[in-house]
């Protein structure tokens, strides 16, 4: 968002203070207020404390317009069950060119990101030998670290949680359940339903609360969900709001707070701005305000 600087001032001192956090070192003002989980805290006082801090490159990357609703539960469900979301991209590698089709559709209809399959070939241990498959990959960090945030920060499969960003709304649960079908389950023959299968028990609990469905974890090997064909009418499911768009910031904790006193006779100087209509800004990716 923009703000405008309205007004400048400058104060000299004899006293500034070097503030230690997980990631740097700055120097300001001992007034200086920084965001704490507590509230506005002067530089002086945050020593143990967390403050709120973002990488500045994150600032001039390219926001999505990410979209709620079937396609986007079904682009979490694949990603979920299949999916690799690495540093600044999310890609999918499958045998069936079907699935990596609605995959790619899915992602460029909830996010509009441009994707496309491309043939690619992966080895296959137990036939020992290359098989041919199809790759869909975009390249973003927003997109990336979005996922992360819908799973609980890490996105390995084993240790995702379920992503209650897909509990929008009946369409956007019924995608996800459809994307991770599609990735990790199967239609059954002998009753009217489908199974999806993980070893992540967490994972598989939610979703069998969600559904009314009955869950035992295995004991050994990955566990399995039925998914009956008229799970809703059990009017197990209950609409959730949760943000759609990732955090660009987090909380870093102050190591130290170091007095740092002027060296002979020339004092620090000191620049106060006055903003508007947001107060805030940013000191080496660290979110301060000027002193009241």
């Amino acid at each position: 968002m923009q703000t405008t600087v309205v007004d400048v001032a400058a104060v000299k001192a004899r006293t500034a203070v070097d503030v230690v956090t997980d990631y740097l070192t700055f120097s300001a003002s001992p007034d200086l207020l920084l965001a704490t989980p507590d509230g506005w805290t002067h530089a002086a006082d945050v020593a143990g404390k967390a403050v709120a801090w973002t990488r500045a490159r994150k600032l001039c990357r390219e926001r999505l317009t990410i979209r709620p609703g079937y396609e986007f539960g079904y682009f979490v469900g694949a990603t979920c069950a299949d999916g690799t979301v690495g540093k600044n991209y999310v890609s999918l590698v499958v045998n069936e060119e079907g699935f990596a089709a609605r995959y790619a559709t899915a992602l460029t209809a909830c996010t509009g990101l441009p994707a496309r399959l491309e043939a690619v070939t992966r080895p296959s241990g137990y036939l020992k030998r290359d098989l041919p498959g199809f790759r869909v990959r975009v390249v973003s960090s927003y997109l990336s670290d979005a996922l992360r945030y819908y799973v609980g920060g890490d996105p390995h499969h084993m240790r995702q949680r379920f992503p209650r960003v897909v509990m929008r709304d009946i369409d956007t649960f019924e995608g996800f359940l459809d994307g991770y079908v599609a990735g990790d389950g199967w239609r059954l023959k002998e009753w009217q339903g489908r199974m999806i299968a993980s070893a992540n028990v967490p994972f598989l609990a939610e979703v069998a609360e969600i559904i009314g469905a009955r869950f035992t974890p295995s004991r050994a090997g990955a566990s399995k969900v039925c998914i009956s064909d008229r799970w809703v009418s059990r009017n197990t499911f209950a609409p959730e709001h949760h943000p759609i768009d990732p955090p660009e910031s987090s909380w870093v904790q102050v190591q130290e707070v170091r007095p740092r006193p002027a060296l002979g006779t020339k004092p620090f100087t000191f620049y106060s701005y006055r903003l508007a209509p947001y107060p805030t800004f940013l000191v080496n990716g660290h979110l301060a305000r000027e002193a009241w």
